[in-house]
């Protein structure tokens, strides 16, 4: 059952059929300044989008105190060579994401295993106690780890980590048909959102039609190195794949 809190269903109704702009910079990419995310931000805003979703307490703060009227999806990349699991992969990271004003939380619910032994999915239940006020975003790269998010009580389900597994790692494509029977079988017990490989308005509108309440869209709008990249790669007979740099570990 979706959440009955009055001031979470408030914010993520607000959400409803909107763009939510994930703007988010590494000190290694080409565009990377110390005020980026705010510009990023303030585009967004400026475009109309509904919502940010954004990583670290650092650019978190930062967007905050530059577009505090639009909600702020958090989460925290760490990075390590004995997993794939890098977004707010302990409770230490699902704090500070709180602490530095996040309204949402984004965290790994793959059934993957963490640098710290653990099954990434685990935090979501600990998590949920610890911080009861706060909502909870999983990400997820297939049905089966949606099914248990949902289960566990996951306020939002997208499948963000679909082509960052082991078992999706040469995707590079949105599954729309898998994605409309996440909406279809889940859509009921929690806010279905699409995130991942979407490059254009008009896949994004697809999303909504298939059930998505709403989209979240990165690289196409706020990392022009990548979109120069997806040119390149396919102009030069693909011989550096673009989704390379795109997963790449900071």
């Amino acid at each position: 059952m979706k959440t009955q809190d009055a001031k979470k269903r408030e914010l993520l109704d607000g959400l409803k059929d909107g763009l939510i702009v994930s703007c988010q910079v590494q000190h290694d990419d080409p565009i990377y300044t110390d005020d980026m995310v705010v510009k990023m931000a303030e585009a967004a805003r400026w475009a109309g989008a509904k919502g940010i979703r954004t990583n670290s307490p650092e650019q978190i703060r930062a967007i905050k105190e530059a577009v505090p009227e639009l909600p702020v999806i958090g989460l925290w990349k760490v990075w390590h060579d004995d997993t794939d699991v890098f977004i707010t992969p302990t409770m230490e990271e699902v704090k500070a994401i709180w602490d530095a004003g996040a309204e949402i939380i984004a965290l790994d619910c793959t059934k993957q295993t963490t640098h710290e032994g653990t099954v990434a999915w685990d935090l979501l239940e600990q998590a949920k106690k610890e911080i009861p006020e706060a909502i909870f975003f999983a990400d997820v790269s297939n049905y089966e780890e949606a099914a248990h998010a949902v289960e566990k009580g996951a306020d939002i389900v997208a499948p963000t980590l679909y082509g960052y597994t082991a078992e999706t790692k040469d995707i590079s494509e949105p599954d729309l048909r898998e994605f409309a029977r996440m909406c279809r079988d889940f859509g009921d017990d929690a806010y279905m959102m699409m995130e991942g490989h979407i490059y254009s308005p008009e896949d994004a509108v697809k999303c909504l039609f298939l059930g998505a309440h709403s989209v979240v869209v990165g690289s196409a709008i706020t990392r022009p190195h990548l979109t120069a990249k997806r040119f390149t790669d396919l102009m030069g007979g693909l011989q550096d794949n673009w989704r390379n740099a795109e997963r790449a570990k900071h």
